[in-house]
């Protein structure tokens, strides 16, 4: 993929002296200067040497912020993540499973996500769970990958979690049983959302503050969205869709078109209309603080895994399972190569020498000019 021509670190980098004023907390602030300073000389380097004898060249980089709110962060962590899964797979059908929060919960998570994110994850598995025990639709115990987003296209406050969920789960005599709708659905999606805004709206009122009345009644005008996709082709093709929701962030560079007179233009997909695609323009000041909105808290994690695929079944149950089940035919992958010499593709880089914000050492900038002057 080509270099992105626009960086949401440029917008960051014009309005350095206000970044503060966008956010409602101080971690984020902090998050948007680590974006910022993301592959920079702030955050220092190091000077590589390919290793093949037929090219030897030396590459000077930047270090990266290493923060998983950052575009130019996620796509070595991505596919370390979907390897790592593959080895997991079950050969069952999945299904794609998404819980939405409506918006008249928006305020409550804007000033407390790790509260209400966290009841999201915790309402969804109790919702997934509660009707995989019900022998009526399973009589077994499920598992579920679940990631969190918190965005829209528009960069608007819109939470909601992607669940991965295979088409069965273990009885108590440790046995594989399959659902019972034969892979055309999982559970029934109205019923599901019935049950999720009941337990939810349950839960709100157990751990918050005393809330007006009508603020319950407004959680009961509309359905909840639950949606459930039909089955993938197959568990091969399960882990390359769910990599494109893991390591997603609020948005890419690719997707910013313009940067002009402090304001941001954008692309957008309008999903109520069928996935048509339009730009939108922001100014500066609303775009930062749209994007400073998804910034999830300090240690707060945003892909859990649950019941069969948690990490304590891991080992044992999935090792089982696929023995009984048989394994997954995945297409081979070639290696990660993102220390693969950029110029020759052949040669791995080798670092020499690290350096800090201060700069590389006059010596080894001698050595790249003579090499660029070749």
């Amino acid at each position: 993929m080509k270099p992105a021509a626009y960086e949401v670190a440029q917008v960051l980098e014009r309005n350095t002296e206000s970044l503060s004023k966008y956010c409602y907390n101080s971690w984020q602030t902090r998050t948007l200067h680590a974006l910022r300073k993301c592959r920079t000389a702030a955050l220092g380097g190091h000077i590589d040497r390919c290793n093949n004898p037929s090219c030897h060249r030396l590459h000077l980089s930047y270090n990266s912020c290493r923060n998983r709110h950052c575009p130019k962060c996620q796509g070595h962590k991505k596919e370390q993540w979907i390897q790592a899964r593959e080895e997991e797979l079950l050969n069952v059908p999945y299904f794609h499973v998404v819980f939405t929060l409506p918006s008249e919960l928006n305020r409550l998570c804007l000033y407390k996500p790790e509260k209400m994110y966290g009841l999201l994850f915790k309402i969804t598995w109790q919702v997934i769970q509660g009707f995989a025990s019900n022998h009526k639709f399973l009589g077994a115990k499920p598992g579920m990958i679940a990631i969190l987003h918190t965005w829209g296209q528009n960069l608007s406050l819109h939470p909601h979690l992607h669940c991965i969920v295979p088409g069965g789960g273990i009885t108590q005599s440790g046995k594989w049983r399959s659902a019972k709708s034969n892979g055309k659905y999982l559970f029934p999606v109205k019923a599901m959302s019935k049950v999720f805004r009941a337990r939810f709206v349950a839960s709100l009122r157990k751990e918050l503050e005393p809330q007006p009345k009508d603020f319950y009644e407004s959680l009961f005008k509309n359905d909840w969205v639950v949606y459930c996709k039909r089955p993938f082709l197959g568990p091969a093709q399960v882990v390359e869709y769910l990599g494109r929701y893991t390591h997603k962030i609020a948005i890419s560079n690719h997707r910013i078109k313009n940067l002009d007179n402090e304001s941001v233009t954008f692309a957008v997909k309008d999903y109520r209309h069928g996935g048509k695609k339009s730009l939108l323009r922001l100014s500066d000041a609303e775009f930062i603080r749209r994007f400073a909105l998804h910034i999830l808290p300090k240690g707060f994690v945003r892909i859990r895994h649950y019941g069969i695929l948690s990490s304590y079944h891991k080992k044992i149950t999935l090792t089982q399972l696929q023995k009984s089940l048989g394994r997954v035919q995945i297409k081979e992958r070639q290696p990660l190569h993102h220390q693969l010499c950029p110029v020759c593709k052949k040669g791995k880089l080798v670092t020499l020498t690290t350096f800090t914000a201060r700069g590389p050492p006059g010596y080894w900038m001698e050595k790249l000019r003579k090499q660029s002057n070749k």
